[in-house]
């Protein structure tokens, strides 16, 4: 045993324990363990538990399982498409990005060997050699063309459609050079380029049912609503991984169920389960917790256009009504980070930390709900697992209603067609949003009065407004500036209520090596299949 070893006491397990439960991210664990005196090499990963601690080299070979929470026959191997969790998993193991957000949130490039700009709107893209696709075609500045310029045509139906409206040309100058040029400046256009929608695809790809790509492993079966397979790519350019010889990846919708699969051996991976099952996991050696501290957010939305969200005071009513607290130390077992109805997280360099946090106050909620005549009536709140946590964000609100006289009916529905039937649909209901790089991408999707997924149809032109100017701003103070008034008003005036940053719990079997959380989702921000492997 090493002198650094030596000095390892359980007094600093137990405090590592206590640091992984309110959800501490790898590079304070990393700090602590350091402190303690355990001595760590590069590369090392941080699993869920105390001590899990390990230099360990990567293994070739296997079968991998995963257990998602959703799946439909709506899922799709088309980036462009993706809507959740399921659609990125699957996008991450079939292609690549330009760029990669690592797991210490810092933008690195992937398939492409520089992005550059002198004026942040005219870009010049330059490629890696030597990358090919699974069906032996070599990547070039055509299929980065066509995997851009289709976000633009309707017909192809692209989830981030607004955002790439900024793109007034893409063209290819060579085999191996792109120029992207904006309709204004945009700093933030590399983080962007990292988002799962905008993986590349061959030129002229219309067929998606092959999920030919780039990227890791190669198609063996898809299934849409029932389960993928896929196979190591012999010829994948990366000098690294991937390790797992198969991937499998299908959803078990029940919590429960995807918890007992990986107790039992049945599945290496349960994805996003309940903060409350952290009482099981810990301290069972089936099972370990891989915990990532994330900017996903479970939101309640109330639609501004429909009652009783069109009436004055209504949503103000329920941002004053719901325990922030409670649902962060009770329903999320501390794995959270109390919100104020911001959707840019607290560890952004563009959070405003001056907003002042909304308090819980049922008497005030009783005034507004009295002066728009909602005492009494009946109001119908959607609810589902599809939406992490939201069948108890439900019973917290229904609690304090019911002391106030507020009549609300939970209405818990399946898992299965949640996103399709509900969400964006019912009047009162909610969503779960994983993390976004930068306020301009959240603003862009979600809050922008055209935004495709507007979920409480917020509308104000001076908004709008606002967004294009801090596109546009170089001077950061300024851009975090615009960022912030944003910010204090979609928390005043959106219909979208945000208790709580939820920092994601996945279950995974202790055979699983290389894990590294990323703050764009759990399971290494859904490209685990790529990076881990089994070990000892």
């Amino acid at each position: 045993m090493s002198d650094r070893m030596a000095n390892w006491t359980p007094g600093d397990d137990a405090m590592i324990e206590t640091a992984i439960r309110r959800g501490a991210d790898r590079r304070e664990l990393l700090r602590m363990l350091l402190a303690g005196g355990v001595a760590l090499s590069a590369g090392t990963a941080i699993l869920g538990r105390a001590g899990a601690a390990l230099a360990a080299e990567p293994v070739k070979g296997g079968h991998l399982k995963i257990a998602g929470f959703s799946a439909s026959t709506a899922d799709t191997l088309d980036p462009a498409k993706a809507s959740n969790a399921t659609d990125y998993t699957r996008a991450c193991a079939l292609y690549n990005r330009l760029t990669y957000i690592n797991g210490a949130g810092q933008l690195t490039m992937e398939l492409a060997d520089s992005v550059e700009s002198a004026d942040a709107k005219t870009w010049t893209v330059r490629l890696r050699k030597g990358v090919t696709f699974h069906d032996g075609k070599s990547l070039t500045a055509k299929d980065v063309v066509y995997s851009l310029k289709r976000h633009l045509d309707p017909a192809t139906g692209s989830k981030v459609a607004t955002i790439a409206k900024q793109f007034a040309d893409v063209t290819a100058a060579d085999d191996l050079t792109a120029t992207i040029t904006l309709t204004a400046a945009n700093a933030d256009l590399p983080t962007i380029l990292a988002l799962h929608h905008f993986m590349i695809v061959a030129d002229g790809t219309t067929d998606f049912t092959k999920g030919n790509g780039t990227g890791p492993f190669v198609l063996k079966e898809f299934k849409p609503g029932v389960r993928s397979i896929v196979a190591r790519n012999t010829n994948y350019w990366k000098s690294s991984g991937p390790y797992f010889d198969t991937f499998e990846y299908f959803a078990i919708s029940d919590e429960s169920a995807r918890l007992n699969a990986v107790l039992s051996g049945d599945i290496h991976v349960g994805a996003n389960l309940n903060p409350r099952s952290l009482r099981i996991i810990e301290g069972n050696p089936a099972i370990a917790p891989f915990i990532s501290k994330l900017g996903t957010y479970t939101n309640l939305n109330i639609r501004l256009d429909l009652a009783p969200g069109d009436k004055a005071g209504v949503v103000e009513g329920f941002k004053y009504l719901i325990n922030r607290q409670v649902i962060q130390k009770s329903v999320l077992r501390g794995l959270a980070e109390i919100a104020n109805d911001q959707p840019v997280p607290p560890w952004s360099p563009y959070f405003n930390a001056e907003f002042k946090q909304r308090e819980f106050d049922p008497e005030r909620a009783k005034s507004l709900f009295q002066k728009a005549g909602m005492l009494g009536p009946e109001i119908r709140m959607v609810a589902s697992d599809a939406a992490s946590s939201s069948a108890d964000y439900a019973a917290v609100l229904q609690q304090a209603g019911g002391k106030i006289g507020l009549n609300l009916v939970i209405d818990r529905v399946p898992s299965d067609g949640y996103w399709s039937n509900h969400w964006l649909k019912d009047a009162v209901g909610f969503g779960n949003i994983n993390a976004r790089p930068t306020p301009d991408i959240i603003f862009s999707q979600f809050y922008q009065s055209a935004a495709p997924w507007n979920e409480s149809r917020f509308k104000s032109e001076k908004f709008d407004a606002m967004l294009l100017e801090a596109r546009g701003a170089l001077d950061m103070p300024k851009r975090k500036q615009i960022y912030g008034e944003m910010q204090a008003m979609v928390a005043n005036e959106a219909g979208t209520i945000i208790p709580a940053f939820q920092s994601n719990l996945d279950g995974v079997s202790p055979k699983l090596k290389g894990l590294v959380a990323n703050p764009l989702g759990g399971m290494m921000a859904y490209g685990l299949a790529e990076y881990a492997w089994f070990g000892a």
